[in-house]
């Protein structure tokens, strides 16, 4: 069974839509599938719709993705099996949604006032249409209007953390992301705890924070983690009690990212959805 917990569409930094995703997940053989956007549940719905209506095996899970703040650090937690329809997520995500606006609204103004750029917020709002901004928008309109090579040149130029375009984050601290996946009905899994770079001592002091504020799991296997790395995530997991979750933070098909790609788990480690039903079944198979 291939499970993936962790991809985005367009109502986020994806490039394809809710049904473009599924669309390549069956291709992938993808069995179970998280859609799991930056501070939006906006394309669950549509999930739900095309899935209803072209009768496919897949099995959907319910997801988002939260930015949260954490000892200075951004920190991700994806939040499994929510309700997308539970009110008072949405009001916070609406508070999150509020705060990426203002914050790509004050990196356009940094690059127009300390590089001398145009101003570029109309049209990172429109190439948008809607979505929940990033700086991954910015830097795909800097990249469409020809003034960076690529994506990695406007961070390393513009938007990365000590440049002239970059804006500190103003998320919900870590703790209380979790509190809210929870209260909406949901785990609350630690993503790619290798992508924030964090010193081994530094790592393991977020995952006791997580832990202790009653995180579910963190993401152990990634599509281009070693071995070892796995070993030593899981490791972390059974030392503080986290169960093990699996996910490639798929936006668009690229050379070394795919949905479902490498992703498995080693018999010792337990999965976040040991208890989950899945079609007709009582429990997923460990």
């Amino acid at each position: 069974m291939k499970i993936d917990l962790h991809s985005h569409t367009r109502h986020s930094d994806g490039l394809l839509t809710p049904k473009e995703l599924l669309q390549r997940a069956e291709l992938r053989g993808v069995d179970v599938l998280a859609i799991t956007d930056h501070d939006t549940v906006a394309a669950i719905p549509e999930a739900r719709q095309y899935l209803a209506e072209h009768g496919t095996g897949l099995q959907l899970i319910a997801g988002v993705e939260l930015s949260t703040s954490w000892q200075s650090f951004e920190i991700h937690v994806v939040g499994l099996n929510i309700d997308p329809d539970c009110a008072v997520l949405q009001g916070r995500l609406q508070q999150q949604l509020q705060k990426r606006t203002e914050r790509v609204a004050a990196i356009a103004e940094r690059l127009s006032r300390r590089c001398k750029l145009p101003d570029i917020y109309p049209g990172v709002e429109s190439m948008a249409n809607g979505a929940a901004l990033t700086r991954a928008h910015v830097a795909r309109y800097l990249v469409q209007q020809g003034m960076v090579e690529h994506m990695g040149k406007a961070f390393d130029k513009y938007l990365g953390r000590g440049k002239p375009g970059y804006v500190p984050p103003s998320w919900v601290e870590l703790a209380e992301a979790i509190g809210w996946i929870q209260q909406a009905g949901g785990q609350a899994v630690l993503a790619h705890p290798l992508k924030y770079k964090l010193s081994g001592k530094w790592l393991r002091r977020l995952v006791v924070d997580f832990a202790a504020a009653g995180g579910d799991g963190m993401e152990v296997v990634s599509p281009q983690q070693t071995p070892q790395q796995r070993a030593e995530l899981w490791a972390l997991c059974q030392q503080y009690g986290l169960l093990a979750s699996v996910g490639s933070d798929f936006h668009q098909p690229t050379p070394w990212n795919e949905l479902g790609k490498n992703l498995y788990l080693t018999e010792e480690m337990i999965p976040v959805w040991a208890n989950w039903p899945l079609a007709g079944q009582q429990t997923l198979p460990l």
